[in-house]
């Protein structure tokens, strides 16, 4: 990636949730959202009426769009995936009713409202293969495994074409983060 050269402090601000920031006709308002990560904050964009959602709002491969739509897969990645606050920051994102999500990974997806439920849903289910292979002995092989086999059914329905191996593939590196960032989670809960 290059050398990181760091910016000036005094070139910085640091946001508090609900702060605003006037930027070339528009308003950007920044709001905290953990649940991925507890540091972590959307920004709206006022003009747009999206969110800049970094990793809250998951992630979707622009090789699984159909004529539904996208296809979102949450982000459950170490080390600090809370599926309670996570879900609660949706449903933050939701209340402005936006018209776009700008994902980090990958690109700007509409249909937010459906979407949201997907994302949701997607938490539950994550998390519920966490609850059902805790204690297990291969507890994070089978958490990926079971991710691996409700994505591709979710794909199967979503009306991708594509060959299973092909989807298997894209989703394999997220498929072993989440499995991992569940973990985490299911180890923190115990201490």
């Amino acid at each position: 990636y290059g050398r990181l050269v760091p910016v000036p402090e005094e070139r910085t601000r640091v946001m508090q949730d609900e702060e605003m920031v006037e930027l070339s006709g528009r308003s950007l308002r920044f709001i905290d959202t953990p649940g991925h990560a507890r540091h972590h904050f959307c920004v709206h964009d006022s003009l747009t009426n999206g969110w800049f959602s970094g990793d809250t709002f998951g992630l979707s491969y622009r090789e699984f769009d159909t004529d539904q739509g996208a296809f979102m897969i949450p982000t459950t990645t170490p080390v600090q995936f809370d599926p309670d606050a996570l879900k609660e920051s949706i449903r933050r994102l939701l209340k402005v009713q936006p018209d776009y999500m700008y994902l980090t990974h990958f690109g700007r997806v509409e249909n937010v409202q459906k979407l949201a439920g997907d994302m949701i849903d997607g938490i539950d289910a994550l998390a519920g293969f966490g609850e059902q292979f805790d204690g297990d002995d291969a507890r994070g092989e089978k958490i990926a495994a079971a991710i691996t086999e409700w994505s591709l059914a979710r794909l199967k329905a979503h009306g991708v074409s594509l060959p299973e191996e092909q989807c298997r593939d894209l989703l394999q590196a997220d498929i072993r983060l989440n499995a991992a960032g569940i973990e985490c989670w299911l180890d923190y809960r115990k201490r």
